[in-house]
């Protein structure tokens, strides 16, 4: 029995849980069309440290939202919600199933719940802002925005610059919290079957261990020479969203001299599992995520069963 409304499927997990390889069979299988949920695979010349998949596999199986913005620009997840909702009535149109994959769980969020329309950026609260972390950290920053809106400051970790900066703009903007004006939106997705996909291994020391080697591979694969090239731009900078991105962060800091390939190596490995326990912590409070073990050689019929209704 199918769906009496156009169906989407949302296939989101932590980081080197396999969620483009598992996608990408999916497309060799059913009518499907990939959009990327990834707030890093947006830019390009972002390559190795992304886990882009290769530029052969993107021509076999195009991803929508892949390579659009260069690395000065910002992405922001009401852009991604217009852009992905119009993707998927366009895939629609075509008569095929939109598969929505990857991890950036801020943008899975607005799709679900909805976003409301924020203020644009302000270059002077901006600049402002950052001059105040510089003298006082962004931890007493924090520590505001806990008084002002305790519920965005719950979600956005201490040290989290970009989303401090952004929470706390909105308020100088608007006078109301982050979370006041979310509050007041709506599911952008409301009139579409959604099926979402957890895909992760069970065993959370089986994902720290996939990601300890993923990150060594991408070491191999030149990950430092590709942070190297974007740092000798010229253009680029430790606060930009695109450079803030776990793994160049980290490499960036080598790269402009304040810390030893080592640390930054250990310390990226460190930050990817800080993010896969985010990415985890926020899965488990969606009551209509369906669960599927990554680790399990029946991971892809698994995952087969619970979307074969979008395709009878």
């Amino acid at each position: 029995m199918s769906y009496s409304k156009p169906t989407a499927i949302l296939l989101m997990g932590p980081t080197a849980a396999g969620k483009t390889d598992l996608a990408i069979e999916l497309a060799r299988r059913y009518p499907v069309e990939l959009i990327s949920v990834d707030s890093a695979l947006v830019y390009r010349g972002m390559d190795i440290g992304t886990g882009k998949p290769s530029s052969e596999l993107l021509q076999q199986f195009p991803h929508h939202l892949v390579d659009i913005l260069d690395p000065t620009e910002n992405y922001s997840a009401g852009q991604f919600v217009r852009d992905a909702t119009r993707l998927i009535a366009d895939i629609h149109t075509r008569g095929r199933v939109p598969v929505l994959v990857g991890g950036t769980m801020l943008y899975f969020r607005a799709l679900l719940r909805g976003i409301a329309e924020m203020p644009t950026a302000n270059a002077e609260i901006r600049a402002a802002l950052s001059a105040r972390a510089q003298q006082e950290g962004w931890s007493a920053l924090h520590a505001e925005l806990d008084q002002l809106d305790p519920v965005a400051a719950r979600r956005i970790g201490p040290n989290d610059a970009q989303r401090i900066q952004r929470a706390l703009e909105v308020i100088t903007l608007t006078g109301k919290s982050m979370s006041a004006i979310q509050a007041e939106a709506r599911p952008p997705l409301s009139n579409i079957e959604l099926v979402l996909i957890g895909l992760s291994p069970a065993d959370r020391e089986v994902l720290y261990g996939r990601i300890e080697a993923r990150f060594h591979h991408m070491m191999l694969q030149g990950f430092l020479q590709e942070v190297q090239r974007l740092y000798r731009r010229g253009d680029l900078h430790a606060d930009l969203p695109a450079i803030r991105a776990v793994g160049y962060r980290q490499l960036w800091q080598h790269v402009s001299g304040h810390c030893s390939l080592e640390e930054a190596i250990a310390q990226g490995i460190l930050a990817t599992r800080h993010l896969a326990r985010r990415q985890l912590i926020w899965m488990r409070a969606e009551p209509q995520l369906q669960w599927v073990d990554a680790a399990s050689p029946q991971a892809l019929s698994e995952c087969e069963q619970k979307i074969i209704r979008c395709f009878t």
